[in-house]
């Protein structure tokens, strides 16, 4: 309804236009608006298939228009974007590989082309790629993947100074400050782990991920009482299950048994993996 009313309104301003001129302009008239409209409708489903669309559609849609424009840079990268969001690494890579041999290509867009690296396994070439961008090129995401190669190669001190630039340059730092986190982790830094993490749920206290990251670095520290954080009664379960099979781990049975009892009473439903795993521990025990 939205497009007839606009043809209309359109092709109405180009006839009322053509009184005051020759009639041979009447046609270029009405082509000229026909093509800004067909501009505006375009940029608007680019846009919503680069937000709200399925990932999948979203990628079929890109690929057509690129089929019939391929040189068009803007279409390339709303087809690399929908790629990545679609979880197709690999056909990612060779769209970035495009746009950035097209005119117009940017600094922003090797980075992309990076990160779609990383998705695909490919960290050696993905460093290559971000070598190219300069050092003026000071972006969140770009100091996010550099931290995130350096975590690959065991560079703590660049992973570190790279995570901290990453934090400096977005005011929602809580997914890099869980990264960061879950890199100290790796390096049995449990306590610069915990800080971490509890930082990023300052940010975001909704991702379950960094709250069981939380526990995880807690319980490696022999700390088996849950942090004081925002979490459903079905998390809490969770987070109790994970803390439990943190303690059996390091030997402290008795308290991972606790644990374990504790996670299965205080689940809404049937815990089903938590009531295994006690199952077994007494088991083992009996047995032993």
């Amino acid at each position: 309804m939205r497009q007839s009313i606009l043809l209309a309104l359109c092709v109405s301003s180009a006839m009322a236009l053509s009184a005051c001129q020759k009639p041979k302009d009447e046609g270029e008239d009405v082509e000229r608006a026909l093509a800004d409209l067909n501009v505006i409708d375009e940029s608007n489903l680019n846009d919503i298939m680069l937000t709200v669309g399925d990932a999948d559609e979203a990628a079929s849609y890109f690929q057509g228009a690129v089929k019939s424009n391929p040189d068009r840079i803007d279409l390339q990268r709303g087809l690399g974007q929908s790629l990545v969001r679609a979880k197709r690494p690999t056909e990612a890579v060779g769209t970035w590989k495009k746009v950035v041999s097209l005119p117009g290509a940017t600094n922003a867009d090797r980075v992309s082309l990076a990160d779609a690296l990383i998705r695909a396994g490919d960290w050696d070439q993905a460093k290559v790629e971000l070598d190219k961008v300069p050092p003026t090129h000071e972006t969140f995401r770009r100091y996010r993947l550099e931290a995130m190669i350096a975590d690959s190669r065991e560079d703590w001190k660049k992973a570190d100074s790279f995570y901290e630039t990453a934090v400096g340059l977005t005011t929602n730092p809580a997914t890099v400050l869980n990264n960061w986190g879950y890199s100290k982790l790796t390096r049995a830094d449990y306590k610069g782990a915990e800080d971490l993490f509890s930082q990023s749920l300052g940010y975001d206290s909704t991702r379950f991920t960094t709250k069981n990251n939380l526990v995880l670095a807690r319980g490696a520290q022999r700390k088996y009482d849950l942090p004081v954080i925002k979490m459903t009664q079905i998390e809490r379960a969770q987070l109790l299950h994970t803390l439990a099979l943190s303690a059996i781990k390091q030997g402290d049975v008795t308290t991972g048994k606790g644990l374990l009892q504790e996670a299965i009473d205080t689940h809404p439903q049937h815990f089903e993996a938590a009531s295994r795993a006690l199952e077994a521990l007494e088991s083992n025990v009996s047995n032993g």
